[in-house]
């Protein structure tokens, strides 16, 4: 009964270690609101787009599709990404609007609020779901 006991602590141990060390970005990530600001100008809100997978290794995968101002896009382009210090997250997609340093906002274990820029006075305002 002891060897049985020990078995089975050992494997919960284990187990518990192996979640824990999965970076919380690992998985797939509902992309619930894409919203686009440019001071001056009403705001453009997107709402469930697609979704975003977050590999254990740094890469990644799109399934975005929507639709602005009556120009569909498709972006399923791959992607790597980068987590620094809890406070931004790279993601490099060559051609995808995605592509860019984003501050993240809010970062919970089943939500994500990331801000970021288009390089002019545009801001962007990402939000995913678990």
């Amino acid at each position: 009964m002891t060897l049985k006991f020990t078995k089975i602590t050992a494997l919960l141990i284990v187990m518990t270690c192996i979640s824990s060390c999965a970076h919380r970005m690992v998985g797939t990530w509902n992309v619930s609101k894409f919203e686009t600001t440019t001071p001056g100008e009403q705001s453009i809100t997107l709402n469930n787009v697609g979704t975003m997978e977050f590999k254990g290794n740094g890469d990644g995968e799109k399934k975005l599709n929507y639709s602005v101002l009556g120009i569909d896009r498709n972006d399923e382009l791959p992607f790597k990404w980068e987590w620094n210090d809890d406070k931004y997250i790279s993601i490099e997609s060559e051609g995808s609007e995605f592509s860019k340093t984003w501050i993240i906002m809010e970062n919970e274990r089943k939500f994500q609020k990331w801000k970021s820029t288009d390089g002019t006075n545009t801001i962007q305002i990402l939000e995913l779901k678990k």
